[in-house]
């Protein structure tokens, strides 16, 4: 098989993800509005004239050079268990090299390893598990490991630029995800731990309505987006960003993103933004305040979001980043509890990966990231 890679056109692009359910939010043509300091690519694998694989390419200029760190988020979409990568990477290599880049990274939506939630929630406790990758997986991908050791073959490198606690600046490595594939609304529900479907009683009682919002919603979300910061100690991005996320993608498909509130009393208690491509479903931003949270507004919205997806056909309701320390210490081990509660599984995918192409800037992109 001979395969060259060039430019597509947003068209071209939309058509061929159209019909795939494993698609990532961050591999089609709107999310590149969504990161204005990059200069966005829709590229094609062709086979002749067919496309046969794409994806979205995000392009970032070094300081003071015409160089690019070229970035494949959650990408690209080839047929990844189908033996040899060298055909589809090494045009990849030659095409981004004409573009100008340095260093290529990609993040294969590839799993690895997955845990049911029942196994999660023994492992906390236990004190011989420090990590999630320490516990024993339920399933073990069948190819991923033959995948990673492929990409060291090919000269592929993991990614040194992730986050503590098993978080990462780009692609999560390890997420929450709820099989919903034949499944009925009444399984779900029964799926989810005592606690939550208790807390969503507790809500309906309570007089909680969730409510979908729009893009004059987007300050009171912020809001709330910014007290939870400050209470989960993370850097929150900037309202414009989400205010960009809303326009570009909604332009795309009406689909693509959606506002959740939750009001109890006049007052908007929690929010989240859930993104859809095609069957898959991802929660992506939460939000809420410390005030009246024996209503329980957060499970409400999760609720009305995971049911609002089942209705529209989802397979997945992706629930993305999680923690993989499983020390009760940790501030995140919470929301790794609040997650698990779902009765879905975590998953690890195979994570990030970098090419050098050029290793001496390579090099010291490198150093300047792990100075910042």
């Amino acid at each position: 098989m001979s395969l060259r890679v060039e430019g597509i056109t947003r068209e071209q692009h939309l058509a061929f993800v159209a019909g795939r359910s494993s698609v990532s939010h961050m591999q089609v043509p709107s999310w590149g509005g969504v990161k204005p300091d990059w200069r966005a690519e829709s590229i094609g694998w062709l086979d002749g004239e067919r496309i046969v694989g794409a994806a979205l390419v995000l392009y970032r200029p070094i300081p003071r050079a015409k160089r690019y760190l070229a970035y494949l988020p959650e990408g690209p979409v080839i047929p990844w268990h189908e033996g040899d990568l060298r055909p589809w990477l090494d045009p990849l290599l030659l095409h981004v090299k004409e573009r100008g880049a340095f260093t290529v990274r990609m993040g294969p939506p590839v799993i690895a390893r997955r845990w049911e939630a029942q196994t999660v929630k023994d492992a906390v406790p236990d004190p011989a598990a420090r990590r999630l990758g320490d516990v024993e997986p339920d399933v073990v991908e069948p190819g991923a490991a033959e995948l990673v050791a492929q990409l060291h073959r090919l000269g592929w490198r993991r990614s040194a630029d992730g986050g503590a606690d098993g978080f990462a600046a780009g692609q999560p490595r390890y997420v929450f995800q709820v099989p919903f594939a034949g499944r009925s609304l009444e399984e779900i529900r029964g799926g989810l731990n005592q606690q939550w479907r208790r807390n969503i009683k507790k809500a309906e009682k309570a007089g909680v309505k969730v409510v979908e919002g729009g893009l004059d919603d987007l300050p009171v979300f912020y809001g709330l987006y910014r007290e939870t910061a400050e209470r989960d100690r993370f850097i929150a991005r900037p309202l414009d960003y989400f205010q960009r996320m809303w326009t570009a993608l909604r332009a795309e498909d009406p689909e693509r993103m959606r506002l959740y509130l939750a009001h109890h009393d006049g007052e908007v208690l929690s929010a989240a933004t859930m993104l859809t491509v095609g069957t898959h479903v991802w929660y992506s931003y939460g939000a809420s305040t410390s005030r009246r949270r024996e209503v329980q507004p957060s499970n409400a919205v999760q609720w009305r979001m995971m049911s609002d997806a089942h209705e529209r056909g989802a397979d997945v309701y992706d629930l993305r980043g999680i923690t993989d320390t499983l020390d009760e210490s940790s501030h995140l081990v919470g929301l790794l509890r609040f997650k698990a509660g779902t009765g879905g599984r975590a998953a690890e995918y195979v994570g990030e990966w970098d090419f050098p192409v050029s290793k001496l800037l390579h090099k010291a992109f490198s150093l300047y990231m792990a100075r910042r």
